[in-house]
């Protein structure tokens, strides 16, 4: 019986696979099912049942799931040699059942409407009115880093610990669902990431882990850029997947926070996603916004850029790349190019809602 059972599992992953695919090229059903219905009663269950735990869970569930799985190819080493197709077998009976608790848990939502829709409004890659943001977003970003500073010239330090950054992005949620209902929040669970070391050499800010539902945060990013990220994540949260979808929800939490060094920390984000769109598209007009941008912001920029070129290494472009095939599959066709394309949102909506 327990073979037959492993079979049976391992046989159902292709279907699975078929049913997600199946259902991609049906979004409104995803949309009023699942995203505004089944997930958000269980999403709210996981939170209530994990986020008053002051650390995180689902990585501690993943570290138990890591050593049993090593203490199982140690012990079983024989089996494995001896019964191959077996071991297989088993394996795909293993990732089917993490595909099926991946999807019901929060990996339908890669099959959603798009955020865009909800805001009514469209991509634009019209290239005079990204220039003409982004002269926008230079101002506000001088004017409030000269507004904290006091110096055009200085660094912006922001005063507050990890903690004190979520409990001031739940509030900015709830500013934020005054003007998009949609977004709204409820039942925290931002929590810093215990494996926030090896986030940092893989190149990541945060992940939501999808099995318990906590938005775990790179504890050791800087704070100028852990309150978008932290919004970031908790976008993610509520039930989008889309990486420039939850950019953009990151930067809009972080931009109708009271606290003036969200504002900055938010023009800072949405100028540097512009900038470095402009650089790869037109370097010499890229060249001539640079000298515009107060040195107190540049030297922010700075500080973020000197984070992670410590972390540098060789398994960082390999973990990009699985990152990246793993966007491909579940329905980003840009892959990790669709973090990018936040630019073409952001000029959209602040043509309806401007600065």
């Amino acid at each position: 019986m327990r073979e037959k059972i492993k079979n049976v599992l391992a046989l159902s992953l292709i279907p699975q696979i078929l049913l997600v695919k199946w259902l991609s090229f049906y979004p409104e059903l995803i949309e009023k099912y699942y995203s505004l219905g089944i997930y958000n009663y269980t999403s709210k269950f996981f939170r209530v049942v994990y986020g008053w735990i002051p650390f995180s869970i689902g990585d501690a569930l993943y570290a138990l799931i890591g050593f049993y799985a090593l203490r199982y190819l140690i012990i079983k080493r024989k089996y494995i040699w001896k019964k191959p197709l077996h071991f297989f077998r088993n394996i795909v009976a293993v990732i089917a059942v993490a595909y099926f608790s991946f999807n019901i848990c929060w990996g339908l939502n890669y099959q959603r409407l798009p955020v865009s829709q909800a805001l009514g409004i469209q991509e634009n890659k019209d290239r005079k009115a990204l220039l003409a943001f982004v002269n926008e977003l230079i101002d506000k970003t001088n004017e409030t880093q000269f507004q904290i500073t006091g110096d055009s010239t200085l660094m912006v330090k922001t005063p507050y610990t990890n903690q004190q950054i979520f409990d001031k992005t739940i509030k900015g949620y709830k500013n934020l669902a005054q003007i998009h209902p949609f977004l709204k929040y409820e039942i925290p669970s931002i929590k810093n990431s215990l494996f926030s070391t090896p986030l940092s050499y893989m190149g990541y800010g945060g992940y939501l882990n999808p099995f318990t539902n906590e938005a775990q945060v790179n504890s050791l990013t800087p704070p100028f850029r852990l309150s978008v990220i932290s919004g970031h994540e908790v976008g993610h949260q509520i039930g989008y997947s889309a990486e420039n979808e939850t950019n953009l929800i990151g930067y809009l939490v972080t931009i109708y926070n009271e606290d003036i060094y969200f504002k900055y920390a938010a023009y800072a984000y949405a100028l540097s996603y512009c900038l470095s769109d402009m650089k790869q598209n037109d370097e010499q007009l890229f060249e001539t916004l640079l000298p515009k941008i107060n040195a107190g912001v540049k030297q922010n920029y700075a500080e973020l850029n000197t984070f992670w070129l410590q972390y540098e290494n060789f398994t960082e472009p390999i973990f990009k790349a699985i990152f990246n095939s793993f966007l491909k599959v579940n329905n980003q066709t840009d892959g990790i190019k669709s973090y990018s394309k936040v630019v073409l949102l952001l000029v959209s909506y602040h043509q309806k809602y401007p600065l």
